[in-house]
């Protein structure tokens, strides 16, 4: 059982991102100093190509015991989906953002899956389901 905590950074969910072909927008949030009046560590925002984005937030630090990791460590992350502007689930069907716009506590794995789905998803898939009363 693979226990490393695998820290995300503002930089690989950026890279993650843009190898998924997406255009991507990235700020950082908190400071290294506990008096930041930010809510977030960092936030990405990604465009794909079929139109549909993610937007990507690490609220806040985790904190970890000595023997899980060292110091403060982002390892989940709450995503949200993007569509025509505003946020909305996928299409019934999907592992992902069903009845919801965003999945919470996201590790980077899942992410990744997170990403391939959108990413490949073909947009007209939101025309049927409607056309079928589907969505």
């Amino acid at each position: 059982m693979d226990t490393d905590i695998k820290p995300m950074t503002l930089e690989s969910v950026r890279d993650l991102l843009v190898e998924a072909g997406a255009k991507v927008m990235a700020r950082s949030g908190r400071s290294e100093h506990y008096s930041a009046p930010r809510e977030f560590s960092f936030e990405v925002k990604a465009l794909f190509p079929n139109g549909l984005g993610l937007h990507v937030v690490a609220r806040q630090f985790n904190y970890r015991d000595p023997w899980e990791a060292a110091g403060r460590v982002n390892d989940q992350v709450d995503v949200s989906l993007m569509k025509d502007g505003g946020y909305a689930p996928l299409p019934k069907g999907y592992g992902f953002f069903q009845g919801r716009d965003e999945e919470e506590g996201v590790e980077e794995e899942r992410l990744r899956e997170i990403v391939t789905c959108v990413r490949d998803l073909n947009p007209k898939i939101y025309r049927l389901q409607e056309l079928t009363g589907d969505l």
